[in-house]
This record gives structure tokens, C-alpha cells and sequence, in this order.
């Protein structure tokens, strides 16, 4: 019912900045919450942030706050994630997901995710 397309990832350098994008195709995407995960390799995959599905609410992990803000234009059915003073850290597959949970303590775990992405891999050199 929902398609998840990633784009924006790429190699970057510490200190720098990259967007993400996640443009969902189906119906109904404005009813969603929306979360970014990330992957790197040898590690499970790890939550990153999330909005609720009017915008009105955001989560991030501890290890972003302050450095990454995830946002949503419904009227062009994507979602974003600008990541700024990345780290090599921050190196891994990212991840978009959506969901119909609406409490937001279910935003956290990818178990509450029915529809995933491709990925979009985000590399950042030291």
C-alpha cells in the first residue's frame, strides 16, 4: 500500500552536512509517522528520529539531538532528515520507515514499522 524511496546519501566529511530524503507513493501518507533508522555493518539496526504524523511532534536518538531534524512536507508526500556536524560515527545505510502507531513511544522500535525503504548510504570520513 506504501512505497518508501531514500535519497540524498553520499560520502561527506566530518564537520559537514548532508539532506535525506524519503518520498512515499499510496495513499494515506499524511496518516503515517515516519521514522529514520540507520545500519552500519556488523550492528543492528538503530533508531534515528521520528515525526508524527502532522509534524506536530519529533524524536531523535541521543546520539543526534542538537545535530540532525527530521521534517515533513505532506503536500509532496516526502519526508527529510538534515544532518549536520556528522561524525564517521553517523557512517551506515539510513534507513525511512512509516508507520500506524500513534503513540509515540512505539516510534522507537523498528518492530512498529510496517513499510521500509531501500536505503541510502551515508559515509563520513574523518
Amino acid at each position: 500500500q506504501v512505497q518508501l524511496v531514500e535519497s540524498g546519501g553520499g560520502l561527506v566529511q566530518a564537520g559537514g552536512s548532508l539532506r535525506l530524503s524519503c518520498e512515499a507513493s499510496g495513499r494515506t501518507f499524511n496518516s503515517y509517522a515516519m521514522g529514520w533508522f540507520r545500519q552500519a555493518p556488523g550492528k543492528e539496526r538503530e533508531f534515528v528520529a521520528a515525526i508524527s504524523w502532522s509534524a506536530g511532534s519529533t524524536y531523535y536518538a541521543d546520539s543526534v539531538k542538537g545535530r540532525f531534524t527530521i521534517s515533513r512536507d505532506n503536500a509532496k508526500n516526502t519526508v527529510y532528515l538534515q544532518m549536520n556536524s556528522l561524525k564517521p560515527e553517523d557512517t551506515a545505510v539510513y534507513y525511512c520507515a512509516a508507520t500506524q502507531r500513534t503513540y509515540y513511544t512505539a516510534f522507537y522500535y523498528r518492530s512498529n514499522y510496517r513499510y521500509w525503504g531501500q536505503g541510502t548510504q551515508v559515509t563520513v570520513s574523518s
